[in-house]
This record gives C-alpha cells, structure tokens and sequence, in this order.
C-alpha cells in the first residue's frame, strides 16, 4: 500500500512567477542554503533552483492532468540516454537559474534595472509567500524570503532584458517567406494495407466525379460537391506558402504532399487543377482560391519573425553561457529530486456562492416568496501546462508579481 504522505500549500508568485499555488506532496526537507553552482565567482543557492525547479513540476503535472487524465509515472521514466525525466527537469532547471544569473550581469548594458515600484512588490510577494505558506512547506522547498525575492528579481530582470536583446538582432521577415496562399482541397484517402486495387479505383473515379462537378462551376462549394459524391467526403481549406523554399520547418507547407503543392503554385486565383492529383497516400481535388490571403500572411509573418526573435535570443544567451566560468555542485544537485512519489501540484480554490437577498416581509399573514437560489460556483479553470518536463524557455513579459494564497490538500 503507497504511504499516505502529508500535502502541503505552496502559494503562486504571480506576475513573473509563472507557477501558480503548489501543493507539495512529501516529507524531505532540502538544505537550501547550500551552493549548487557557480557563474563567473557568483554562488548560485539550491533554495532558487528548487522553487523554480518546483514550478516547472507543477506546469507538467497540470497538462498532464488536461490532456491525458492523468499524472502517474512522468518523472520516474527513463528515455534512451537513461536518464530520468526527473533527473532531466532537475537538470535544464538549474540551466535555466544559471541563465538568469548571467542575464543580471548583463543588465548594465542593456540599461535594464529593477524599479523602485518593482522592488517593493518583489518584496511584498515574496513576504507574503512565505507567510501563506507553513513551515514544513518551506523547508520541503529548502527556501528563504530572501531566496524568494532573489527569483522574482532574476526573472523581472531576464523579461526586461529579452526584448532588448531580440532587438539588437533587427529581425525582419521577407515577403517570400511570409506571403501565403489558400486553397480548397478534397482529399480520398488511399492508405492502408488492407486496401485492394478495385477500392483505389473506385476511389480515384469518386475523385474524378468531383473534379468534373468542380469543372463545371468551379465556384461551388466543393464539400457539398463531395458529399453528393460520398456523403463521407468533404472539403477543406487550407494555406502554403506560395513561394517554393527550402525551409524544412515551414508547416503549412510540409503539411501537404509536395505533388499539390507543385500543382497549386501553377494555378490561377480561382482555377481548379484540370487532374486529379495522385499522391502514396491518396487522391486530391484541389482549387486555388487566393494567391496572396492577406489575413494567412500577416499571421504567418508574426509566427515567422516571433520564431526568428527566439532563435537569436537563444544563439546569443547559449554563447554567453559558452564563455562563462560556471562550476555546478553535483553532489548538492543530487540531492534536488524530482519524482513521482514527490510532486506538486496546483490547488484551485472554490469561489463562495453568493448569499441571496431575504424576502421583504408582507404586511398581510401571507407566506413570503421563496428567494431565489444562488447559482453553482463555476468550476475554477486548470493551470496552464508546459510543453515538456523541461524548464520552461523565456517567459512571456507579465505584470509586477503579486502573491495568490491557498490552502493546503489533503
């Protein structure tokens, strides 16, 4: 039978703590006073890499939650290289703190500073932290209020100093590469194993019944011509990019076989391909209906020059961190674990219904209406998760932290 172990509360650190309230579940404390790294002669304390290591737990056992129902066996796995994704989340955590540190080296040249407005509620977050939360609950963090504070600052420091550096990059994002096109398409599946040759060619002369239909106006709407077909069939709508590149991580391109692609580049708005276009995989009817969507284009210059931006922040954050004196403390790391038996985790508090109003009183004996029911507290939404049990990358720019209290599970 699996321990009973003890939960305990952990509040957010909102604004540029992107965690929300933890509930710990375990009983170790953490020496957190001691040094887990050095960056160029600045000892980095475990208390800092824990609370963040922490955040980055519960964000994974959040989506976990969402999307698969369930948050067993995460970190005990092990990938090919043999390490834990615990060991793993352990370890980019304390990249991720070391990064920080470095950054506030930086700051000077990037004329980024920590506010007067902004200490003082760094401050009043990380006092208020640390009186929500319970004294075991702190030393299972192995944290300080001055630790706290540390974090808050490094992390307000590393969000003010990111665009400044994106920006020394003068990124830009061609037309070539943004401009896309949009098409309505239908595709026949021909895939699997089990298919025989006589249903490829029923298949391939439903396609052609489509395309001749399409011939005839090609401003029907294809779905329904489809579904005349095969009620089973229907259109859909999608963009690429409309000049050919090289770039292997364009997905709205790479999303389609390259034999429609190469076909819809030599259409005009409007036209439907004169074939049907056959692929491994199966049949397509397709008909160029844009050239250049505007919306399509302008979304996807956003995406490309976002990517780019992040791409040169982390070239160049990578290479500072290439030229630092950095000394890690692996024995003291070791004793940061991050497991399936010791997880955090994010209480959502239950809003208090509402108290109805008491019925006026009737001046004749007779029974008061009955007052109206209070409506059902709206269930609390669940924390944003991350991508991976690994640290998360640079924060999006957020507001000057302030503390959310919880109470502690059991």
């Amino acid at each position: 039978m699996k321990e009973m172990v003890k939960r305990t509360a952990v509040v957010t650190l909102a604004g540029v703590m992107a965690a929300g309230m933890l509930t710990g579940c375990g009983s170790k404390t953490l020496d957190g006073t001691k040094t887990v790294a050095t960056i160029d002669g600045t000892d980095i304390p475990l208390g800092i890499v824990s609370l963040y290591a922490r955040q980055q737990q519960e964000q994974t056992t959040a989506m976990y939650l969402s999307f698969m129902g369930s948050a067993d066996n995460i970190w005990d796995t092990s990938d090919d290289s043999g390490e834990t994704y615990g060991e793993q989340a352990v370890d980019s955590s304390l990249k991720a703190v070391e990064l920080m540190y470095l950054l506030k080296e930086k700051a000077a040249d990037y004329n980024v500073e920590i506010t007067d407005d902004e200490e003082t509620a760094i401050a009043d977050a990380a006092s208020q932290f640390m009186s929500d939360n319970s004294e075991e609950t702190i030393k299972e963090l192995g944290v300080t209020e001055d630790q706290v504070k540390t974090l808050l600052e490094l992390r307000t420091i590393q969000q003010k100093i990111h665009d400044s550096i994106v920006a020394e990059g003068n990124i830009t994002v061609s037309d070539d590469e943004a401009n896309q096109s949009s098409f309505t398409y239908v595709s026949i599946s021909t895939s699997g194993d089990d298919i025989t040759d006589d249903e490829k060619a029923e298949k391939k002369e439903q396609a052609q019944e489509i395309l001749d239909k399409m011939k005839e106006d090609p401003t029907a709407d294809m779905s329904e011509v489809a579904k005349e077909v095969d009620d089973s069939y229907s259109a859909v709508q999608g963009n690429f990019t409309a000049k050919e590149n090289d770039d292997d991580e364009d997905e709205d391109s790479s999303a389609y076989p390259e034999e429609v692609l190469t076909v819809l580049r030599g259409l005009t708005e409007g036209e439907v391909a004169s074939d049907i276009i056959e692929t491994d995989t199966g049949y397509y009817v397709v008909r160029l209906d844009k050239v250049l969507d505007e919306d399509a284009t302008a979304s996807k210059r956003e995406s490309l020059k976002s990517s780019k931006e992040e791409d040169y922040y982390t070239e160049t954050t990578d290479g500072w961190l290439d030229d630092a004196d950095v000394k890690e403390v692996k024995k003291v790391l070791k004793t940061l674990k991050i497991t399936d038996s010791h997880t955090f985790t994010a209480p959502t508090a239950t809003p208090t219904p509402e108290v109805t109003e008491e019925p006026e009183a009737t001046e004749a004996p007779a029974a008061t209406e009955t007052p109206e029911a209070t409506e059902t507290p709206a269930a609390t939404e669940t924390p944003e998760a991350t991508e991976t049990p690994e640290a998360a990358e640079t924060p999006a720019t957020t507001e000057t932290p302030a503390p959310t209290a919880t109470q502690a599970a059991k």
